[in-house]
């Protein structure tokens, strides 16, 4: 099943989308969008351009496992645009996912400008990454 995969931010968000075996996902593209309603508008298009049919939003909880006003507002995100689409919306914990995605980004030498456009998507690979291992898993 495709799953497009979603590291909601502030200023930017990046997005995902894994292949129909969900073995590997692969950034999208980086959102630069403020307006929730647009940015809900721009998630939606590229889920069907991907003709995802699952969705993953990145929970970003305190260290300690306990949710603050992040994780409510990527809950509502995900609430929101499950009704847009029509999809299913799962979340998956993305502790430490921003910090091990400028740790790649520090392997590949990308810096400045492009790293900061390309952070967010890499983000989003890495929990959509760990969403389909975790599937995978539980499966096996």
């Amino acid at each position: 099943m495709v799953i497009l995969g979603v590291d909601l931010g502030k200023a930017r968000t990046g997005v995902a989308v894994c292949d129909k075996s969900e073995l590997l996902a692969s950034p999208v593209e980086v959102v630069n969008e403020h307006n929730r309603e647009r940015l809900l508008e721009r998630v939606a298009q590229l889920a069907k351009d991907h003709r995802a049919e699952q969705i993953v939003v990145g929970l970003p909880r305190n260290m300690d496992g306990s949710e603050g006003e992040s994780a409510q507002n990527a809950r509502a995100f995900g609430a929101e645009l499950a009704e847009k689409t029509g999809l299913p919306v799962d979340f998956s914990d993305e502790r430490g996912t921003t910090i091990t995605a400028h740790g790649f980004l520090n392997e590949t030498n990308t810096r400045g400008k492009r790293r900061k456009a390309t952070v967010d998507a890499v983000a989003a690979t890495i929990i959509l990454q760990d969403y389909l291992d975790y599937r995978r898993n539980r499966k096996g």
